[in-house]
């Protein structure tokens, strides 16, 4: 294997856990928007040459930086980020196949907290794409720390990727109003049932939701205090301005932006989202237990 045919573009926290785990087997590089101390650390320039790119840019910013940034010389890439436009309800999958063809493109989801990640803890991960050819040419590069399987279900990857994080936000709220662990398991799970119902409305794979990318994702994300989406819910439910908690957080929060693009998809394709809406609600400045007594009341 080459020394240098990787690069990860994007050096948040997640980027960083990414990059710690592929130099475990061979070289690679690195880079982001702002210059950081962090070995192999390179131009874009540079790092657009590799053949194997893994892109960690928020969904939000992803458009654009294509735009500006890329051009596309036969690049295999494997997407990191998870989210929905807002603005236009459109899947990572859907801006990325504008510059990519779709034979090139796979997607990481699965339960992984960057900071586990960046310590070797044993880790599964889901690699989806329609070309099983680039889950075999990405999986090598992973260390033995991480198991990875394969799914052809790329847009049931996206939804449940994208939809855990808003799930996630309600699950803070609900944690930061003390209601209670029977309150949270039965949030988590309708909210599972919710995203599923979602993602049929697509033509995802109903398993889909049953494994690492959704259940397995929602669980971790929705029940601690390591998700960037549950500590937005907590200072939610804590009366806190939205600014205010995205300042303290300092990295983005995906399911603050996902929350409208689903409230928007739903609402344009008459989609059941209570839970997802009621997050959208609180976030446009709803209070938190007038969005209980709703859902509370909801007679579906």
């Amino acid at each position: 294997m080459k020394k240098s045919t990787i690069a990860v573009i994007g050096a948040g926290k997640w980027g960083q856990a990414l990059h710690f785990a592929l130099s475990q087997k061979q070289k690679c590089l690195i880079t982001s928007r702002t210059k950081k101390d962090i070995e192999n650390f390179v131009s874009l320039d540079e790092a657009l040459q590799c053949e194997y790119l893994v892109i960690a840019i928020p969904a939000q910013s992803i458009r654009q930086w294509l735009s500006d940034n890329f051009k596309f010389n036969g690049q295999k890439i494997l997407v990191a980020a998870k989210g929905i436009e807002a603005n236009t309800g459109n899947f990572l999958n859907d801006i990325y196949k504008e510059f990519v063809p779709e034979s090139n493109l796979g997607f990481i989801s699965g339960p992984s907290f960057a900071s586990e990640v960046i310590k070797g803890l044993p880790t599964a991960l889901m690699i989806n794409c329609i070309n099983k050819e680039l889950y075999e040419d990405f999986y090598k590069f992973f260390p033995p720390f991480i198991k990875t399987y394969y799914s052809d279900d790329v847009i049931g990857a996206e939804i449940a990727g994208a939809y855990k994080n808003v799930l996630a936000i309600a699950s803070g709220i609900c944690d930061g109003l003390h209601l209670g662990q029977n309150a949270r398991a039965s949030l988590i799970s309708r909210g599972l049932v919710e995203m599923s119902r979602f993602g049929k409305y697509y033509g995802a794979d109903e398993e889909t939701f049953i494994g690492l990318s959704g259940a397995g994702d929602l669980f971790l994300t929705a029940s601690s205090e390591l998700s960037r989406n549950f500590r937005v819910g907590l200072g939610l439910a804590q009366n806190k301005s939205l600014e205010v908690i995205l300042e303290e957080l300092g990295e983005v929060a995906e399911g603050v932006k996902t929350s409208e693009a689903i409230y928007k998809l739903s609402q344009e394709n008459n989609i059941y989202t209570p839970i997802a809406n009621e997050v959208k609600f609180i976030l446009d400045g709803k209070d938190s237990k007038e969005s209980l007594k709703d859902l509370l009341s909801s007679t579906k």
